[in-house]
């Protein structure tokens, strides 16, 4: 049964610790991730809040990148296409080649948010042996087996669950509303964007998986 693991590692271990230690107020957050190619992992983030242009200096000075560019802005974030130095490729290949598939990657302040997932346990103590040898610490904060039986019955994934669940609680779907896609995010320490695209993908699917019949669709 597979395994999935909520880590912090520290920038200076992992990836951009100029640019978030210059703008520590800003957050990111991986857009889309490929962590089968090293060369295309990461290739957009999301940045929100905090200084903003200084993130952008820092993160074109970053030694972690050899490519920055503003791929799609917003009023409150910023989307940017990433070209990642040699030896952080040679990490995330390090970290494919022991079975860690990265689901979800963010940070703050000096720190990196990751959800890998592994197939199984033991992968998770050979993972973490390795680079605590190497010097890099990955802390481990989770460990989960994703089987909540209403995930796989609607097909929604673990993030837009939290969500979903995280609305309801908090009274986004009442009338009047009772929270804010900025506060939603806080909660869960995640971009407003991020929030939005799993609410509106989540109620998507269970639409789609509970009352959309397959004579409807065309």
């Amino acid at each position: 049964m597979s395994v999935v693991g909520n880590f912090t590692i520290v920038a200076e271990s992992f990836a951009l610790d100029h640019a978030l230690s210059t703008a520590p107020d800003v957050t990111v957050e991986a857009d889309r991730l490929a962590s089968h190619s090293p060369q295309e992992v990461f290739p957009f983030l999301w940045a929100a809040d905090g200084d903003l242009e200084g993130f952008q200096r820092a993160l074109e000075d970053d030694p972690t990148t050899t490519s920055v560019s503003v791929a799609e802005e917003t009023e409150n974030e910023l989307l940017y296409r990433l070209e990642w130095s040699e030896e952080f490729q040679d990490l995330i290949q390090q970290m494919v080649d022991h079975h860690a598939a990265i689901l979800e990657a963010k940070a703050r302040s000096g720190r990196w948010h990751l959800r890998l997932r592994f197939a199984d346990e033991q992968m998770v103590s050979t993972f973490r042996s390795h680079f605590r040898e190497a010097g890099r610490e990955f802390e481990v904060n989770q460990l989960y087996h994703p089987t909540d039986p209403r995930q796989r019955t609607f097909g929604l994934t673990a993030e837009q669950h939290e969500a979903l669940v995280t609305a309801v609680d908090e009274g986004y779907f009442a009338i009047p509303r009772e929270t804010s896609t900025a506060e939603l995010s806080e909660a869960l320490d995640v971009s407003a964007n991020a929030v939005s695209e799993r609410i509106r993908r989540g109620c998507e699917t269970l639409v789609r998986s509970g009352l959309v019949r397959a004579e409807d669709t065309k």
